[in-house]
C-alpha cells in the first residue's frame, strides 16, 4: 500500500494456520518482498508493516498469547522473525480488530463508536470508541467468544454454542459428517434443521451483544466473518435478540448490519494501524531527527 492506502500489489492463498508461524510467516514474506519489487520499490522505503492474526495479540509486543485456533503461534516473536528480512517497525494485532478499522474507513468514516463482531471459525469483537480501536490493558478487549452465554446452565462460553464448528457439530449430531464448510452451503439449500441452527446461533450471539451494546453503547454494530456476511439468519438473531433486551435509548438509532468491507478490509485496517502508528506526531518527529 502506498501512504493513501492505495493498495498497490496483492495476492492472496489459503492457508492452514495449523502450518506453524515459521511455514506461514516465510511464504508472506517471499510474497512480500516479490510484490514490493514489482512496484520498483526498494525495501529501505517500508514505512512499515501490518500483521493480522485470527488470536489474541499483546499488541505492545506482537506476540499471540495462547491462541485456541493457532497451535505453535504461542509467544512466538513475529516482529522480529519478519524484521530479519524487512528491516521495518512492525506491528502485529488480532484480525477483529483489522477488520473494525477497515470497515469503519470504508463503509462508516463519519461513525465514532463502532463494534464489529466475526462469526466464523471463532467469534470475536473489535471496538471502537470515540474514534479509537480498544484494545484494553493487554490487548485481549473484544474477546467475546469465550464469554459465558446468559441462561446456560452448562456454561458453554459463546464460541462453543454459535461459531462454525458449534453449528457443524448440531448438524452433525444424526452421524452425518459436517464440515465448516458445508454450514453455508446446506443453510443456502434451504435445509431447514440448518436454517434454524443458523437463527438460534444468531439468537444466542445477540445475548452477548446486548450485553455489550449496553455496556459500549455503539451507533453501529457490524457483524461479518464467513458466518456472518454469508447467513442472514445469524443478522435476523442478533436483532432479534439485542433490540428485545437493550434498553430503548441504546437501541433507538442502533444499526445492526452485515459487513460489506469485503476482503480488503482487513488490509486497509492493517495498513491504518500502520498509518497511525508510524505518522503520529512523536513518530515524525523521529523520522526528521534520524534524518538531520
Amino acid at each position: 500500500m502506498d501512504l493513501s492506502g492505495e493498495v498497490l500489489r496483492e495476492e492472496s492463498r489459503v492457508l492452514d494456520i495449523a502450518d506453524g508461524p515459521a511455514q506461514i510467516l516465510t511464504w508472506a514474506l517471499d510474497t512480500a518482498e516479490r510484490l514490493l519489487r514489482a512496484t520498483g520499490r526498494k525495501k529501505r522505503q517500508l514505512l512499515g508493516i501490518g500483521v493480522g492474526v485470527p488470536g489474541p495479540v499483546e499488541h505492545s509486543t506482537g506476540r499471540p498469547i495462547r491462541p485456541p485456533i493457532m497451535p505453535g503461534w504461542d509467544g512466538f516473536d513475529i516482529p522480529s522473525f519478519v524484521q530479519q528480512r524487512l528491516e521495518a517497525p512492525v506491528l502485529v494485532d488480532n484480525d477483529v480488530n483489522l477488520l473494525a478499522l477497515g470497515e469503519r474507513a470504508t463503509r462508516w468514516p463519519a461513525v465514532s463508536d463502532l463494534l464489529f463482531i466475526k462469526v466464523a471459525t471463532g467469534i470475536g469483537a473489535g471496538i471502537i470508541l470515540g474514534g479509537a480501536l480498544q484494545r484494553g490493558a493487554r490487548g485481549s478487549a473484544g474477546d467475546i467468544g469465550h464469554v459465558q452465554v446468559p441462561g446456560v446452565a452448562d456454561d458453554r462460553d459463546l464460541e462453543a454454542m454459535a461459531s462454525a464448528p458449534a453449528i457443524a457439530a448440531q448438524l452433525g449430531r444424526d452421524g452425518a459428517t459436517v464440515a465448516t464448510g458445508d454450514v453455508i452451503d446446506r443453510i443456502r439449500t434451504g435445509d431447514p434443521t440448518a436454517i434454524a441452527a443458523a437463527r438460534e446461533a444468531g439468537r444466542v450471539i445477540g445475548k452477548v451483544t446486548a450485553a455489550c451494546v449496553s455496556i459500549l453503547n455503539p451507533s453501529v454494530v457490524v457483524i461479518g466473518g464467513q458466518l456472518g456476511v454469508n447467513v442472514q439468519e445469524i443478522i435476523a438473531g442478533v436483532r432479534e435478540v439485542v433490540y428485545q433486551r437493550s434498553i430503548p435509548l441504546a437501541t433507538q438509532h442502533l444499526n445492526i448490519v452485515p459487513a460489506e468491507g469485503g476482503a480488503t478490509a482487513g488490509i486497509r485496517g492493517a495498513g491504518l494501524m500502520v498509518l497511525s502508528e508510524r505518522l503520529s506526531a512523536s513518530a515524525v518527529d523521529d523520522l526528521i531527527a534520524q534524518t538531520v
